[in-house]
C-alpha cells in the first residue's frame, strides 16, 4: 500500500494501489494559509499554453515510467513545477497576498 510521506500540508489520496489505479482517484489537499503555490502553477500554466503542453508532455512520459510507483512519479514533477511556481511568483507578485483587517 502507498506509504504516506510527512509534508507540512494534508493530503489525502483515494484510488491508489501497489497494482496502479483502482477505482475513481481522489486527491484532497489541505493547506497553510498563505501557501498559494498551487495557485501561482495553475495560472502560470493558464498563462503560458506552450509551458502547459511541456507539463502536459512530462507528465505523459512520467506516467509510463513510473506508473506503479506514485511517489517517484511526483518526485520526477518537483523541479519543472518549482521552476514553473518561482516564475509565476515573480510574474504575478503578490496576487494572492492576503491584506490585514485591522
Amino acid at each position: 500500500m502507498l506509504q504516506a510521506r510527512r509534508c507540512i500540508y494534508g493530503l489525502f489520496m483515494k484510488g491508489y494501489t501497489p497494482e496502479g489505479f483502482k477505482g475513481q482517484v481522489y486527491h484532497v489537499h489541505v493547506r497553510y494559509s498563505g501557501d498559494w503555490d498551487e495557485l501561482y502553477f495553475r495560472d502560470y500554466l493558464i498563462s503560458h499554453p506552450d509551458v502547459a503542453d511541456e507539463y502536459g508532455k512530462l507528465k505523459l512520459e512520467l506516467k509510463n515510467r513510473f506508473e506503479f510507483d506514485r511517489d517517484a512519479y511526483t518526485d520526477a514533477k518537483t523541479d519543472f513545477i518549482k521552476k514553473a511556481t518561482r516564475l509565476a511568483k515573480e510574474e504575478m507578485q503578490n496576487k494572492y497576498k492576503t491584506q490585514n483587517k485591522d
